[in-house]
C-alpha cells in the first residue's frame, strides 16, 4: 500500500485534531506516497500545530471558510503556490449549531437550519467547485457522512444536512462525471472526535454499536473510515462514482 497515492496531490479540509478522521487521512496519504495540501478554518495556528504530527512538512495550511465566496474563488491560487494541480480533494467539513441538534428538532429556528445546510450540505459542491480548474480527468472528490437513511437519536437537523450532502454527492457525479471527475462517500459509524464531542447526547450513538455491529466498532480508531476515503480517491475505483460507502463495522447491514 505504500505507493497507492505515489504522485498524487490532496487537498485535505478538517483537520482539526489528531484524533479527527482528516488527519488520519492526511497522515496515511503522506504515508501512501501523496503530496498533502492542509485547509482549515478559525484558529489557522492550532491547525499548523497538528500538522506538525504528520509524518512529513506541509505547506502553510490554507485558510478557508466555505462559507465565504472570497475564500473560495481564491482556493485555486492559493493552492497553486504549494502545487500544480489536483487529483483529490477530501470534503471533512460540518457544522450545526446546538440549537439544532440535541432533540431540538421540533424547535430549531430556520437561521441555524441554514447555517448547517450551508456548511455541511451545500459546502460540498461549493468546494468541489473552487478545486475544479487545479482538477483533470481521473480525479475523484470524496466527502464523510453519517448514514442519513434512517433518523437517529439527537442527530435531528445535522441528520438531515446529511441527507442532503449523500444526495449532493449523486448529483455532483452527474455532472462532474462528463469531466472524468468521481465524486463519493464514506459513512463512517460513530467515533469520538471533535465534531462528535460537539453533539449533545452522542453517547446515545455508541451505546449499541459495538454489540451489534457483525464486525465489532473501535470508536477511536479513524484509520477504517481515513483507508476508505484514500482508495476512493486512488486510481483502484476508477469507474465508481455517486457511491456511499459504509465504513461502519457492518452495523447497517443487520437490524436488531
Amino acid at each position: 500500500m505504500s505507493g497507492l497515492l505515489e504522485g498524487k496531490r490532496l487537498l485535505v479540509t478538517g483537520v482539526i485534531t489528531d484524533q479527527s478522521i482528516a488527519f488520519s487521512i492526511a497522515k496515511l496519504a503522506q504515508e501512501y506516497g501523496a503530496t498533502v495540501v492542509l485547509t482549515g478554518f478559525g484558529r489557522l495556528s492550532l491547525v499548523e500545530r497538528i500538522a506538525k504530527r504528520l509524518p512529513q512538512p506541509v505547506g502553510d495550511v490554507i485558510e478557508l471558510d466555505v462559507t465565504n465566496a472570497e475564500h473560495l474563488a481564491g482556493l485555486a491560487d492559493r493552492v497553486r503556490e504549494q502545487v500544480d494541480g489536483l487529483d483529490g480533494v477530501v470534503h471533512s467539513i460540518g457544522f450545526a449549531p446546538q440549537t439544532a441538534m440535541g432533540g431540538n428538532f421540533l424547535d430549531a429556528p430556520w437561521e441555524d437550519v441554514a447555517t448547517a445546510v450551508h456548511v455541511s450540505t451545500y459546502s460540498y459542491k461549493s468546494l468541489a467547485m473552487a478545486a475544479l480548474p487545479l482538477m483533470k480527468p481521473g480525479g475523484a472528490i470524496v466527502g464523510l457522512t453519517f448514514d442519513a437513511t434512517v433518523a437517529w437519536p439527537v442527530y435531528d437537523w445535522m441528520g438531515v444536512a446529511k441527507a442532503g450532502l449523500e444526495s449532493a454527492s449523486r448529483y455532483l457525479a452527474k455532472y462532474l462525471g462528463p469531466k472524468g471527475i468521481r465524486s463519493n462517500l464514506v459513512s463512517a459509524g460513530p467515533l469520538r472526535t471533535m465534531a462528535a464531542k460537539s453533539i449533545p447526547g452522542f453517547e446515545a450513538f455508541e451505546e449499541s454499536w459495538g454489540d451489534r455491529a457483525p464486525l465489532g466498532w473501535q470508536l477511536t480508531d479513524t484509520e477504517p473510515a481515513a483507508k476508505a476515503c484514500l482508495a476512493l480517491v486512488s486510481d483502484l475505483f476508477p469507474a465508481t462514482t455517486g457511491e456511499l460507502v459504509h465504513v461502519d463495522g457492518g452495523y447497517h447491514a443487520v437490524g436488531a
